[in-house]
């Protein structure tokens, strides 16, 4: 099963760069690792919750399209909100 996701990087980062990204339906997440820089970047929050919810997304390896450039990546981990049906944030790793 493979599985391709677009996304985009993002310029501004902290507290309220998150919360304003989430209030318009995104998710702020983190590609590292590769010896490489770590990338922020940001996704649609409806794919990746309903991803979240597919067991095989967590264990296979992800083509993550950021802004033309094909990356392969992992879930390394990823922050749902308490009580909200909501992802707050996702770190992948590159493999």
């Amino acid at each position: 099963m493979s599985f391709e996701y677009t996304a985009s990087k993002r310029e501004e980062s902290g507290t309220s760069a998150s919360r304003r990204l989430r209030h318009a339906g995104q998710v702020p997440a983190v590609v590292y690792g590769a010896s490489k820089e770590a990338v922020s970047i940001v996704l649609d929050h409806n794919t990746m919750y309903y991803a979240l919810k597919n067991e095989a997304f967590h264990t296979s390896v992800l083509d993550l399209v950021i802004d033309g450039q094909k990356e392969q990546v992992k879930v390394a981990a990823f922050q749902m909100h308490p009580y909200k049906q909501q992802v707050m944030h996702i770190d992948f790793a590159r493999v």
